[in-house]
């Protein structure tokens, strides 16, 4: 049963796919009717699932499910991943490769790979304050509230200057045979 993003409920479990480029309009409208027709199509165990496929800023394709209507097994996600793959193919994109970044600079959304996403942090192009998207969330009230967020509050925050040099203290403090004197 297909509805749209905006109908379904809170607790709807995701999966966020960002595209390696930014897709174009005949893309976008050829990706909604393939995704319309596979959700139609859509079981889990022989019970049709309430669910979407909707793209944003024609980057991300976020595929939500209502866990509570028909839970989604293991040969349905199976189902869900062999379409995005299709997808792939298709269109000559890749939405399965998660060392992609995207973040926004000056209202400007941009994608890079996590070695270069470091490099701009080092180089100050990118700072603690700048929204990134974070792609690893699960539910659809976790995309609402965390999805569009500040560096310094996502995972991403890992790659932080600072971070870096507290992770290396603390393994340097947690070593065992190690000690230090005051």
């Amino acid at each position: 049963m297909s509805s749209t993003f905006q109908n379904m409920p809170p607790h709807s479990r995701i999966w966020i796919y960002q595209s390696n480029r930014k897709l174009n309009e005949k893309e976008v409208a050829e990706i909604e009717i393939k995704a319309e027709n596979f959700i139609d199509q859509w079981t889990s165990h022989g019970k049709t699932m309430n669910a979407c496929i909707e793209i944003f800023y024609k980057l991300f394709i976020v595929v939500a499910v209502d866990e509570q209507t028909a839970p989604a097994s293991g040969c349905g996600i199976d189902k869900s991943v062999h379409f995005i793959q299709q997808l792939e193919k298709y269109f000559s994109i890749t939405l399965l490769n998660r060392t992609l970044v995207a973040y926004k600079k000056n209202d400007k959304l941009y994608t890079c790979s996590l070695a270069e996403f470091e490099k701009l942090i080092e180089s100050g192009s990118i700072t603690e304050n700048t929204i990134v998207f974070n792609n690893l969330i699960n539910t659809k009230a976790e995309m609402e509230s965390n999805w569009e967020i500040a560096l310094k509050q996502s995972w991403h925050s890992k790659f932080l200057p600072h971070k870096n040099i507290l992770h290396r203290k603390r393994t340097l403090l947690d070593s065992p045979g190690i000690s230090f004197q005051q």
